[in-house]
């Protein structure tokens, strides 16, 4: 990351620093906020940003608000579907303002409580900074955030629910990105059949061909697809590519040449609604991304060792019904509650 941005980002959290945390206890109607069993412990806890249903409810109307952009037409909502496990169906790069188009697809946002660092390259390690990148990325929403402030601070219902929430004063950096937190922290999906089967609850039934899915996934797809979380929140190099000339991956962010082709691992969690897949989107189906790792493994220097056999070929072993039961399980991570739950939809 270029120091520029490393000084911005830190003058960001510094701006709020003097402000007090709003000390509210956690209310039932906000989403999001419990542990599921088969989950590991989360990185961004209730405490830091307690759950409050005005905050939430602010925050869900930021996320929708198309003024977040500089010419009023792209919100994080356009980018992140709901319906797609809030990635974006369909589309290869993420769409931006003036018809513009991002260099990566927009990644899917779902149990971000429990990543330790976000974005294809790991460019933001906090939840409430995160949206910092789409908003200033001049081929996304190519806005700045003093003008953006200014735009909320015109909006008389806007300071009537900030000042509502944390006091008088001016709409600042840090209300805005603690707000707009409130509501991507409540995107916990872990309602799927597999949580179900796996916790012993009624309808958690998995088929033959299902059950040989997962026994592949848990032989070939570990320690990346790692715990329930189905990401153990690294970076790897899949072979997508032999060079890297357009994006370096993880280099972006570091700058060491060790890091080129890196991107963040993905969670595999409602998978079969995001496609298309990778952090460039080349893959339009689930077969077609799965067929990959069994016979369209490139070649590099930093290409992931788990993906070099012992006999020097890459990839991994897989038969056309393997690679087809792959698939057939991962539709098992599907929940459908969380692509319909209307408290996580636009506000009408």
């Amino acid at each position: 990351m270029p120091f520029s941005r490393c000084l911005f980002l830190l003058l960001v959290l510094l701006a709020g620093c003097g402000l007090p945390d709003v000390a509210v206890a956690p209310v039932q109607t906000v989403p999001g906020t419990g542990q599921p069993r088969n989950f590991p412990a989360m990185r961004y806890a209730l405490a830091g940003n307690p759950p409050d249903a005005a905050t939430f409810a602010l925050g869900r109307r930021l996320f929708y608000d198309p003024r977040l952009s500089s010419d009023s037409t792209v919100s994080c909502g356009s980018c992140h579907q709901q319906f797609a496990a809030f990635a974006q169906a369909g589309h290869r790069f993420s769409h931006g303002v003036a018809g513009r188009l991002g260099s990566r697809n927009a990644p899917a946002l779902q149990n971000l409580r429990w990543k330790q660092s976000l974005l294809w390259d790991g460019g933001a390690s906090n939840l409430e900074t995160m949206p910092l990148a789409p908003l200033t990325n001049p081929d996304e929403m190519d806005e700045t955030l003093p003008h953006l402030l200014a735009k909320l601070n015109r909006d008389a219902e806007y300071r009537r629910q900030f000042a509502a929430i944390y006091g008088p004063g001016a709409i600042d950096s840090y209300r805005f990105l603690r707000a707009l937190a409130q509501f991507t922290a409540s995107f916990t999906s872990a309602n799927a059949r597999y949580d179900h089967y796996v916790r012993g609850e009624a309808g958690g039934v998995l088929d033959a061909a299902e059950l040989r899915g997962l026994a592949l996934v848990r032989q070939h797809c570990q320690p990346c697809h790692a715990t329930d979380l189905f990401s153990d929140d690294s970076f790897r190099n899949n072979g997508l590519d032999r060079r890297f000339p357009r994006d370096s991956g993880r280099a972006h962010i570091t700058r060491d040449g060790r890091d080129a082709g890196r991107f963040a691992v993905p969670s595999l969690r409602n998978v079969a609604l995001t496609a298309p897949y990778m952090h460039d989107g080349r893959f339009a189906t689930l077969p077609l991304a799965v067929a990959h790792y069994a016979g369209g493994v490139q070649p590099s220097l930093t290409l992931d060792p788990a993906l070099r056999r012992p006999d020097g070929t890459l990839g991994i072993a897989l038969s056309a019904q393997e690679q087809a039961d792959i698939v057939a399980f991962l539709s098992t991570l599907t929940d459908a509650d969380f692509g319909r739950d209307p408290r996580l939809a636009e506000p009408r």
